[in-house]
């Protein structure tokens, strides 16, 4: 049997409603895992950024190319026609595919000889997360029912931190210790050890199983959701203005959200005097303390506010990104703030490092609240054959915005404010950035009023 025929073979051959509770939540944490490597492969290259500058003698908008264009390119655009193969063929075969395609790639980003050979390399690394998380969203949706799917959309998302927070630490760690190439071959051979495990142990649901009523009938002969025409998924989403105010305004918080996240360790290099060694610790503790905490209570909130009213899913995190960006900005004067109240003291000295600190934590989990919310509305803006092409259609817009242009965004703006600011440029830069915070907050406010009409039960 080839792959293909296995992968049709496997599609759809568990219905959810039979399986164990412990099964639901051991498939979870097996996407969780997977989302953990994705981003851990994704976001590595931020702390790594001193030691490639210094080797490749690349400027802020060099590497900004690096982090951003070169993943997100074709990251963005093949989710889409792989989202489409989803919808038809096994998601778990796919996301295996995916996960040993972009691992593998990241080693090989271990061995790149300049900035041309890196650049593919990540576009590699790109090719294969492209299906890495609209078919998890479209498994998590046929394994949890409606009243626990911003929960378990929103603890999928633990992966972001953790990736985020495992690929700073064991970056950082190996390469000041053994260099930045080993780095990245062992994370990726990591993400190709794991890949049998998804493939082995996780079975792919029938569709849309968990929104049908439970009656004997139906578990004799539960409902078989025919994947439709690309087309008619376009016809779908576009009329409705809560798909567009949802992706352009999660956009445009990822434009903030993964350009802070690729320059931040950078930030505390520069700005406060941090080590390599010293900024892995400290910012793998900021995003894993606050980015768990801010998922988390996106997404129970959304769950709970969300049986009163389908506002609430945009309502909690746009009131969250209001609420992130003077916290941002005060996080970043910790030292300036310290120095206000006892005069004399070190701006970026143990006071002024353990306020930031505990600052950062607020926008660094409210800034990732809408991941649990969002995610589980848009998937009720189509039906649930339709699901995994709408999730990629939204990621593609999110993505392409989100990482190709802030990654990008705050390098390019830290060169062009360098003759004005010097070493602080980047410090600038991410200022300017948080007028990205404030319009996905309108856009999200925006689509609080249509969500009810758009919804798709």
């Amino acid at each position: 049997m080839s792959q293909i025929e296995a992968a049709k073979a496997d599609a759809g051959t568990l219905d959810a409603r039979t399986a164990s509770p412990s099964y639901r939540y051991y498939v979870l944490g097996v996407l969780i895992l997977i989302y953990m490597l994705n981003f851990l492969d994704r976001q590595i290259i931020g702390i790594l950024a001193a030691p490639l500058k210094a080797e490749f003698n690349l400027s802020d908008s060099q590497f900004g190319l690096l982090g951003g264009l070169a993943f997100a390119l074709l990251y963005s655009t093949l989710a889409i026609p792989i989202a489409w193969l989803a919808d038809r063929f096994s998601r778990v075969w796919i996301m295996t595919g995916a996960l040993t395609i972009w691992s593998g790639f990241t080693a090989l980003c271990g061995l790149a000889g300049g900035f041309g050979s890196l650049f593919l390399c990540r576009m590699g690394v790109g090719i294969g997360e492209a299906g890495g998380v609209a078919p998890a969203y479209s498994l998590i949706a046929d394994y949890f029912p409606k009243s626990q799917r911003a929960r378990a959309l929103a603890a999928y998302a633990f992966g972001i931190p953790l990736g985020m927070a495992a690929g700073t630490l064991v970056g950082g760690l190996l390469a000041a210790t053994y260099g930045w190439r080993t780095a990245f071959i062992v994370v990726g051979v990591l993400g190709v050890l794991v890949a049998p495990v998804l493939r082995l142990t996780v079975k792919d649901p029938k569709r849309g199983g968990m929104d049908a009523p439970v009656t004997e009938a139906v578990k004799a002969e539960p409902v078989v959701h025919k994947a439709p025409p690309f087309s008619e998924v376009i016809k779908t989403l576009a009329p409705k203005p809560s798909f567009w105010l949802l992706a352009f305004g999660a956009a445009s918080s990822s434009v903030c959200g993964y350009g802070v996240a690729a320059w931040l360790p950078s930030f505390f290099m520069r700005s406060f005097g941090l080590t390599l060694s010293q900024t892995a610790w400290y910012y793998s503790a900021i995003v894993l303390v606050g980015g768990v905490a801010g998922i988390w209570l996106g997404g129970s909130m959304a769950d709970r506010l969300g049986k009163k009213s389908k506002a609430a899913y945009p309502l909690t995190p746009a009131i969250a990104f209001l609420i992130s960006v003077p916290c941002f900005i005060l996080a970043m004067n910790s030292g300036a703030v310290v120095g206000a109240i006892m005069p004399g003291s070190d701006p970026n000295g143990a006071a002024a490092l353990t306020m930031a600190f505990l600052i950062f934590l607020i926008p660094t989990g409210l800034n990732l609240t809408w991941l649990g919310p969002i995610t589980a509305a848009v998937q009720h803006l189509a039906t649930p054959a339709m699901r995994t092409t709408a999730s990629a259609l939204f990621l593609l817009i999110n993505n392409l915005l989100g990482i190709a242009v802030g990654i990008y965004y705050f390098g390019w703006m830290s060169d062009l404010l360098r003759p004005a600011f010097g070493e602080e440029s980047l410090r600038w830069a991410i200022y300017t950035g948080m007028g990205f915070y404030l319009l996905s907050s309108a856009l999200l406010f925006g689509a609080s009023r249509t969500l009810k009409k758009d919804w798709v039960d």
